[in-house]
């Protein structure tokens, strides 16, 4: 079913339990410690953070366009490959790559059965929010010149990701494109407006809602932050394919992507929302550890197979 909310309740696991504490004693003072100046962004963009090996089964081709760069990633039995699913890197638009969201990136290969195109977009603090949605525009455009139907193609992406995945489908409805299949955002940042983030201020494990504002500060400066396209959780999700988010319910990014799914479904998209309890941002990257991780692939299985069906309907009835 392509249109329901899910709220998954489980035992949370000993892995889940050990990792927030973790993410809350180390990773989240350290991350609210270190942006704090912009010499910060320019050290991340620069280091790209750390490459992740894939399974030895996992086949990983680099891919070139004209201004930036790719890998395709294939994993898995029985790929289509007349399909394809484009995916978006997380990283506040400042750091990550490709390479650090491989764990992310085969298992969608996997949940799609299709091959996955991961984009090397450009990024702050050297480029600005328009040169990545002009990359996500030119790969998806690609796609299109290498022979895939636009209802064979895919986006997907987590956090910053997720916010270029939604711009990329406001952009392209604007531009009068033919749009892909469907999308799938991993806790989207959809909200760049300069508001105090107060749900689940203290609850979110990893995310500080101060850092997270002052981050959209920058990237906003010069900008309008009402304009959808730099906030689309303020967009109008007319003639959009179907959506799934997926979010942890401490997140301090739930919020908006509450809003994201109502403001589509009154648009009449039809949305899977997914709100995960006490999960923490993008948990799906952390399934090498996390079995709740695990189980949401197989919910995003569930989605792409519901499209399908979808699409199939239709023609057999014709």
């Amino acid at each position: 079913m392509l249109d329901q909310d899910l709220f998954p309740r489980h035992p949370l696991s000993w892995q889940a339990r050990a990792l927030t504490h973790v993410l809350r004693g180390a990773v989240k003072p350290i991350g609210s410690l270190f942006l704090r100046h912009p010499l910060a962004l320019t050290a991340c963009s620069l280091l790209k953070a750390v490459p992740m090996r894939p399974p030895s089964h996992v086949g990983i081709v680099p891919h070139r366009f004209p201004r930036c760069g790719g890998e395709w990633v294939r994993a898995g039995l029985g790929l289509d490959e007349r399909k394809a699913l484009l995916y978006f890197h997380g990283g506040g638009y400042f750091s990550c790559s490709p390479a650090t969201h491989r764990p992310i990136t085969w298992r969608l290969s996997v949940a799609a059965r299709r091959p996955v195109l991961a984009l090397d977009y450009r990024q702050g603090p050297v480029h600005p929010l328009k040169a990545s949605l002009e990359d996500a525009l030119d790969a998806y455009e690609c796609l299109l010149e290498r022979g895939h139907e636009p209802g064979d193609i895919l986006l997907a992406g987590d956090s910053a990701g997720g916010h270029l995945t939604l711009a990329t489908l406001l952009a392209l409805r604007d531009r009068r494109r033919p749009m892909p299949a469907g999308a799938i955002c991993l806790s989207p940042w959809a909200d760049l407006t300069d508001f105090p983030r107060r749900a689940n201020r203290w609850q979110d494990p990893m995310l500080s809602a101060s850092r997270v504002r002052w981050l959209a500060r920058r990237w906003t400066a010069g900008l309008d932050p009402r304009d959808p396209l730099v906030s689309p959780v303020l967009g109008d999700y007319a003639g959009l394919p179907p959506l799934m988010i997926v979010t942890g319910s401490t997140e301090v990014l739930r919020d908006e992507d509450r809003r994201v799914a109502e403001r589509a479904r009154a648009a009449g998209v039809p949305v899977r929302y997914e709100e995960w309890d006490r999960m923490p941002h993008v948990f799906p990257m952390l399934a090498d550890v996390l079995p709740e991780a695990r189980r949401a692939y197989r919910h995003i299985a569930e989605f792409v197979a519901d499209l399908g069906a979808a699409d199939s309907a239709p023609a057999a009835a014709a």
